[in-house]
């Protein structure tokens, strides 16, 4: 999606708010003894109450209003009766659909008490993300967003999981221009337009590689490989040739 006029942009506020709202409830409720069920619900209510449909649902049919990864999953982890425990690691993904528009987020959060290590991998996750955003504008290159993540990752000792890429969303919640490496791809050659709407969202690991599949039971699960600890943090973003405006805040 390209945004072309100011009604657009408010529609991608709009929704952009009510995910954000749907992110930050999920994260302060979270507490040991729920189940990723009872998180799901949380936000699912929210969509409701707002006039928002889940997006992976009306898209892809995925069984819950929100993905809820916990420790070895990375992405894409089915809302059930898993039980979040003191200590785990929880990635929330929110992403929804309102007047035909679409927005996307995500966040890691440490169920307390948390080690130091992981408590370091979500600060540095959510930094990583930032040096991606503050790499986009209008005019420049998508490849500066991977690069600019990638020398955050490499200077820090960490690795990027590099199959789960950011991509374009607005009319749907993958659109145009497809997916964006969030890591460093020298085959990418692509531009940014102005008011090109786009996610960034870097997966940051202790060591994993790449993402696949948890089990042939599961086919929406995804766990790092080599097994490691990941984290995930998601914004939408507008370009523009003052740099990115990011519409997935809950203020």
């Amino acid at each position: 999606m390209t945004i072309t006029s100011e009604e657009d942009l408010d529609r991608l506020r709009a929704i952009g708010r009510i995910c954000a709202v749907a992110r930050d409830a999920m994260a302060a409720a979270l507490e040991p003894g729920m189940t990723t069920k009872e998180l799901d619900d949380i936000g699912r209510k929210i969509l409701d109450d707002n006039g928002a449909r889940s997006a992976p649902e009306v898209t892809y049919q995925f069984p819950g209003a929100t993905c809820i990864s916990v420790n070895e999953e990375v992405a894409h982890g089915i809302p059930g009766p898993r039980v979040i425990n003191a200590g785990d690691l929880v990635n929330i993904d929110v992403s929804a659909e309102k007047d035909g528009i679409f927005a996307d987020t995500g966040a890691s959060f440490i169920v307390p008490p948390g080690t130091a290590k992981i408590e370091k991998l979500c600060r540095d996750g959510k930094k990583a993300m930032w040096a991606g955003i503050r790499a986009v504008r209008a005019g420049g290159r998508l490849a500066d967003v991977g690069d600019a993540i990638g020398k955050f990752a490499g200077t820090n000792g960490y690795t990027l999981i590099r199959n789960l890429a950011s991509h374009g969303i607005g009319h749907g919640l993958h659109d145009e221009p497809g997916e964006i490496p969030t890591w460093p791809d020298r085959s990418e050659r692509r531009r940014i337009a102005n008011g090109l709407v786009f996610t960034v969202e870097p997966f940051l690991s202790l060591g994993g590689q790449i993402a696949e599949e948890k089990s042939h039971d599961d086919p929406w699960t995804l766990v790092a490989m080599p097994k490691a600890l990941c984290v995930q943090y998601e914004h939408t973003i507008v370009a523009t040739t003052r740099g990115a405006v990011v519409v997935t805040l809950a203020a």
